[in-house]
């Protein structure tokens, strides 16, 4: 394979997964380089105008380029980390560089050539909807290994259950997921699957899994230990309990 898709959704360790296919150095440095508009982060980084825009076709062409490169960093495979939300703007920007293209998978094969596609899923989604209830309230979305923080996206705040909220989540998360297996039926995409639960079981085979698949040998020994940890807690539990007590 040329490049590989990780199709996610929020909370199913994506952020584990791409850290760990990084630390492998053969199978390219995937992340969420692709949203809904061009990202000013990116584009300060690879020296983009922060003007650009996706109706701009020579700018949807630089910043395919470009993300290409930063998502293959030099090992001759491309990783990409897509959330289900963000897959109509990147056809979109894509369609604007290789037009008149009849499928969504003709355009992926066009900007990035021969391509896994790997569903990533929670097969606990209440976990899920739990977990990411528990991020937005608190801001904090990813902690390191030794307890600090990689990833806040607001201000620190005491969590508060609130079922209403994790249901409407839970919902979203379910419809999301539906959402990619239309698409890969729509597509005629057969993913390999892999679970947030396998692979925090077993993180080294899940990373050979995809490495395999690629026809790309992963390193011995098994890769470097994850660089994020779990937040799940008694908090967690204790929320996944109550909404299950009242019906959930």
């Amino acid at each position: 394979m040329d490049s590989y898709i990780l199709c996610a959704t929020p909370r199913t360790g994506s952020t584990l997964l791409c850290d760990l296919l990084s630390a492998t150095g053969v199978a390219g440095a995937p992340d969420s380089i692709f949203m809904g508009n061009p990202d000013p982060f990116w584009q300060r980084a690879w020296g983009l105008p922060e003007t650009g825009s996706l109706q701009d076709p020579a700018h949807c062409a630089a910043y395919l380029r470009a993300g290409v490169r930063a998502g293959t960093a030099g090992t001759g495979r491309f990783g990409l980390r897509l959330m289900y939300r963000d897959l109509d703007a990147l056809q979109a920007m894509i369609d604007r560089v290789h037009p008149g293209l009849p499928t969504d998978r003709a355009r992926f094969e066009a900007a990035f050539g021969r391509v896994l596609y790997v569903h990533l899923t929670r097969d606990d989604r209440l976990a899920q909807a739990v977990s990411m209830v528990k991020a937005e309230q608190t801001g904090l979305w990813h902690i390191g290994t030794d307890g600090r923080e990689i990833e806040r996206l607001a201000p620190p705040q005491a969590p508060v259950y609130d079922r209403a909220r994790i249901a409407a989540k839970l919902a979203e998360l379910t419809a999301a997921d539906a959402i990619w297996q239309r698409w890969f039926t729509a597509e005629g995409i057969d993913p390999l699957r892999l679970s947030y639960e396998a692979l925090a079981a077993d993180p080294a085979a899940a990373v050979s899994c995809i490495c395999h698949a690629q026809e790309v040998e992963a390193p011995e020994p098994a890769p470097p230990q994850p660089g994020v940890a779990r937040l799940s807690d008694a908090v967690n539990r204790d929320w996944m309990a109550r909404f299950r007590a009242e019906g959930g």
